[in-house]
């Protein structure tokens, strides 16, 4: 498998050297470079805070090496205080015991006795002498402890200091990721609403529908109206429309008259018919 992939790479790159010349790397490494951005932009945001995140929490287990690295500085600088402090007590002790045996020497005398024995002037000389130098190296190594218990001591300010830096940049940073995190939410509360807000396709397939259903009960209704009217009766509601009083006399004085004139002769004067016949009917 990574033989063919080789291969295929190889033949690639040879037959973008016959297209691109000389600038083939340089196409390849922009075409990288916009593969790679796009790559980076397709990625969800959320999932870049959460990495941040993690990120941040990976710091812990650097923080912790620097805690022990400062426990153990602190636990040797204790040692070597302690071990100086014996050291000086060593030394100021020896310190009195040279000035006494160099002092019993300049009184001059031939012996002397210590501790219930008894030595010679030349055997104090040579304790002195061993004394002496013995309490100079001893001096010096003193000097180089302290030297050396100094530069710990610096070291480990410079420790804590790194370690009091670093705890507040995490601490700083887990901020910063919750303000992140918070933005993150207002963004996706507002792109809520401006989503509800742009895309109302479902909002006028609701009103469609309800105008629709609306002219449905409008039909119901006017049919529903049509079958509760009752065919055959007087429509009260219409105006009536009356016969002419004056045709209706005529009709009868015609009809009476004309009839009795072929019998008989009409009386003169007015009929009793005819006057009634002039008041008005109700």
């Amino acid at each position: 498998m990574i033989k063919k992939t080789l291969i295929g790479t190889a033949a690639a790159l040879l037959i973008g050297g016959f297209v691109f010349g000389r600038d083939v790397f340089s196409y390849v490494k922009t075409a990288g470079a916009s593969v790679r951005d796009a790559v980076k932009r397709e990625v969800p945001i959320e999932f870049e805070v959460e990495r941040a995140r993690k990120m941040v929490e990976r710091l812990v287990p650097e923080i912790r090496d620097s805690m022990h690295v400062i426990a153990e500085q602190q636990v040797d600088i204790e040692h070597m205080n302690r071990d100086i402090d014996r050291k000086t007590a060593e030394m100021s002790r020896q310190k009195d015991a040279i000035l006494t045996l160099k002092g019993d020497l300049e009184k001059g005398g031939s012996a002397f006795q210590y501790a219930s024995r008894t030595y010679t002037s030349d055997e104090v000389k040579r304790d002195l002498a061993q004394r002496f130098e013995r309490f100079k190296a001893a001096e010096a190594t003193q000097k180089r402890d302290r030297e050396i218990l100094k530069a710990r001591e610096k070291a480990l300010r410079a420790h804590e200091q790194k370690l009091d830096g670093m705890l507040a940049a995490k601490k700083e940073l887990e901020v910063q990721v919750e303000q992140l995190e918070a933005r993150l939410k207002t963004v996706q509360a507002a792109q809520t609403v401006s989503t509800l807000e742009i895309d109302d396709s479902e909002l006028t397939r609701v009103k469609k529908l309800i105008a629709e259903l609306n002219k449905q009960l409008d039909v119901k209704e006017k049919m529903l109206d049509a079958d509760g009217k009752f065919v055959g009766l007087i429509p009260v509601e219409q105006p009536t429309t009356e016969v002419p009083l004056e045709n209706v006399t005529e009709e009868i004085n015609s009809y009476f008259n004309n009839g009795k004139a072929k019998s008989d002769k009409a009386p003169a004067g007015p009929s009793p018919v005819t006057a009634k016949a002039d008041s008005p009917v109700r």
